[in-house]
């Protein structure tokens, strides 16, 4: 049964409106991820928008006409294996959202699944839903740990994350990195790249959760869906007018100048 994952409280008028599916947001929870929805929902109102959560999780069918944006975080072995079992139901849907545009923020696990497969610590092979061709394989007695910078030279942004994964997971040709690494180890610590970027989607193995350090990233995902919805002639309020203060990197300019 799909529920409700987060209500507005705001009895604010809103000019928009996006619905937000939450993949598995009762399973797949590391590191706190879940608060990429309360940045989300934070972002979107400071743009105008209305917006509704729900979770879509065990025996749920995913309505790929519903959803202006989903998010798809990640778990432990356990959670991911349950997971993985289920989703195959759900993987036409969730391709064909894909190709369509749609905004898909996924971490570390959701990243994993939406590929060809992903190799467990012990060896055991998890087959993905195949939307993205990338797939994971694992390493012996190792993880990649640590705080960790990339720059997408396709925006000019750069960001921020902390990295906590055993796999080690390799971009098909038609997909994009999410960032080039500026310091950190990333995907595979081989090919310096992090995360993968493919049409609307982007994956990313930062955990903390990720929005909560990267604003920009936040408003890339909402402003998007809100054009895929209402159409890129919105005139939407720039970055620097609502999210400014937010952007990680604004906040330590600003701590610079006051030490």
């Amino acid at each position: 049964m799909v529920f409700q994952s987060l209500a507005s409280d705001s009895p604010k008028k809103y000019s928009y409106e996006l619905d937000v599916c939450h993949l598995y947001g009762n399973l797949l929870n590391t590191y706190g991820d879940n608060g990429n929805v309360l940045i989300l929902k934070y972002v979107g109102e400071k743009l105008g928008a209305k917006m509704n959560f729900e979770i879509v999780s065990l025996e749920d069918n995913f309505d790929e006409s519903k959803y202006d944006l989903v998010f798809f975080g990640g778990g432990q072995d356990y959670e991911q294996f349950i997971v993985s079992k289920d989703i195959v139901r759900n993987k036409e849907a969730i391709t064909r959202y894909i190709d369509s545009g749609g905004v898909l923020l996924a971490v570390c696990g959701g990243f994993q699944l939406l590929g060809q497969y992903y190799i467990e610590a012990n060896g055991r092979r998890i087959e993905g839903i195949g939307a993205m061709n990338h797939y994971t394989l694992n390493q012996e007695n190792n993880r990649f740990i640590g705080d960790i910078e990339i720059y997408n030279d396709e925006f000019d942004e750069t960001y921020y994350g902390f990295e906590n994964h055993q796999g080690r997971t390799f971009l098909a040709p038609d997909e994009k990195p999410l960032g080039k690494i500026k310091y950190g180890q990333g995907n595979n610590n081989e090919d310096g790249t992090e995360g993968v970027h493919y049409k609307n989607v982007f994956g990313t193995y930062f955990h903390g959760p990720i929005l909560s350090r990267n604003a920009r990233l936040a408003y890339r995902l909402i402003t998007i869906a809100l054009e895929n919805k209402y159409g890129k002639t919105l005139l939407l309020p720039k970055f620097e007018e609502i999210l400014a203060d937010e952007d990680s990197e604004a906040v330590s300019d600003k701590k610079r100048k006051v030490e």
